[in-house]
């Protein structure tokens, strides 16, 4: 009997590390990478994205909305990688940026960042998005942009698009989301409302496949392969076919030449008579007789 409560317990034990491990591995692999489904704040979190001053290359389907600053690099390799296929699947991508505010005295942006911020937020331009994202920070000043700094109109922009990002994330953390950049928002085939924390990049498959978008796109001219087309091997006269090339003639053994068996053959030559032999000379007889 102790035996036995003994390898009881030590079942017991393994039990719960299987059961706990699994669901660690679970949580740690797939479950945090997840989106949340916000159903707090509906409508005030829509009221904010509608009100914000974003940014689209056009598309009017179903909106999405990418929120971040300038130097997020996760942001940026979002925007690289995977607006292309949402805009292959009818979504429209919006995209809202901030500068963000000093924290414990050390400035997180600069004069440069702020002026375009405002200069976005007033204008809504998405080439001159463009080029401010397609030019290296460092190299970044925005000549012919008004500065924000001093300017009691344009300061007031940037501090609303930093009060925008306070108000938006204090509602999605209601909903357990904690706030980190690309922050995206959009509705699932249902209609509810979803939000991600995209910094990780496994967090992007659970938006492709909400949203029907392709995993991968096909190279610019190369059409998609069928499927179900039949396969084809060089010479079978298909159109997508290679033909076999043309092989020089193999030169006999007596070293003659071999003719091409596409050029004309060449005229047949008259056979030579042979020549005459003259018959054999008889034979002379002797005409000595011997006694």
């Amino acid at each position: 009997m102790r035996r036995f409560f003994i390898w009881s317990a030590l079942a017991a034990v393994i039990g719960l590390a299987l059961a706990g491990g699994g669901y660690w591995a679970y949580w740690n692999y797939y479950a945090r990478f997840q989106p949340v489904t916000v159903t707090q704040n509906q409508a005030g979190i829509q009221r904010l994205l509608d009100e914000s001053s974003w940014l689209s290359s056009g598309g009017g389907g179903e909106p999405l909305y990418i929120i971040g600053y300038r130097d997020s690099a996760a942001m940026q390799r979002y925007e690289r990688e995977e607006a292309p296929k949402l805009r292959a699947a009818g979504v429209e991508v919006r995209i809202i940026v901030f500068a963000r505010p000093d924290r414990e005295g050390l400035a997180q942006s600069t004069a440069a960042e702020r002026a375009t911020v405002a200069e976005l937020w007033l204008t809504r331009d998405f080439t001159l998005y463009q080029r401010w994202t397609a030019t290296p920070v460092r190299n970044w000043t925005a000549a012919g942009i008004p500065a924000a700094d001093g300017s009691l109109a344009r300061g007031a922009v940037v501090d609303a698009g930093r009060e925008f990002v306070d108000r938006l994330t204090g509602n999605l953390g209601q909903a357990g989301l904690r706030a980190r950049y690309p922050l995206i928002i959009w509705r699932d085939r249902e209609g509810f409302m979803k939000a991600c924390a995209c910094a990780d990049s496994r967090s992007w498959v659970f938006i492709r496949d909400d949203l029907n978008a392709p995993d991968r796109l096909d190279p610019p001219g190369v059409a998609p392969a069928d499927p179900a087309a039949p396969l084809t091997w060089p010479g079978d006269g298909s159109p997508e076919s290679l033909p076999y090339p043309t092989l020089p003639p193999i030169a006999p053994a007596d070293g003659q030449p071999v003719q091409d068996s596409d050029a004309a053959p060449a005229p047949a030559r008259p056979a030579t008579p042979p020549a005459s032999r003259n018959a054999p000379e008889a034979k002379k007889s002797d005409d000595t007789t011997f006694f």
